[in-house]
């Protein structure tokens, strides 16, 4: 059995897609997956499966939430490891101290095309980031709420992503590790 992490993308949020935890947890469930436990509104579930690879049951959940609510939400499903090599790969270990300040987009794919240089010229002097294979860390002391550049990082970079900031990781990561003991 494998632990799996699915990060749900633009759910919950602005009363547009409107998704119950607790009803998300149930239809889970319901499609055979295992201890499924769901951090914050903002989709972050975690679970166990005895078959399946990260794009079948990606497209399994999203098939599940459109025939339920009647929307397909992009889901990103990564192994347990995936995100923990993501932490332990993390370029900004000082931003773990502030771990709202610091993020990562898990990416779709590794992307073709990144224009990083252009990422360099909206970063603002506090900002720092690094895309390291499918994970696009950012650091953003003054925070992302008006960060040009994580404005737009997705368009820049040429593929889907959906962002988590540290301390949404870690905990995840925290739920993963409970449900492998």
């Amino acid at each position: 059995m494998k632990t799996w992490i699915a990060l749900f993308r633009g759910i919950n949020v602005g009363g547009n897609h409107i998704l119950p935890m607790a009803e998300l947890r149930q239809e889970l469930s319901a499609l055979g997956l295992i201890e499924v436990q769901s951090y914050i509104q903002s989709g972050n579930v975690v679970f166990t499966a005895k078959t399946g690879s990260a794009a079948s049951l990606a497209k399994k959940i999203s098939t599940c939430i459109e025939e339920h609510h009647g929307f397909a939400p992009q889901v990103l499903v990564l192994d347990a490891a995936a995100v923990q090599a993501a932490v332990d790969a993390n370029p900004f270990p000082d931003g773990i101290a502030a771990p709202n300040t610091l993020h990562f987009s898990f990416l779709e794919k590794e992307p073709a095309k990144p224009k990083l240089e252009e990422m360099e010229e909206l970063r603002t002097h506090s900002e720092r980031f690094q895309l390291i294979g499918k994970v696009f860390y950012m650091h953003a002391p003054d925070g992302i709420g008006r960060s040009k550049l994580a404005a737009k990082v997705e368009k820049l970079l040429g593929v889907a992503a959906t962002g988590r900031n540290y301390r949404t990781v870690a905990k995840i990561l925290s739920m993963a590790d409970e449900s492998l003991r």
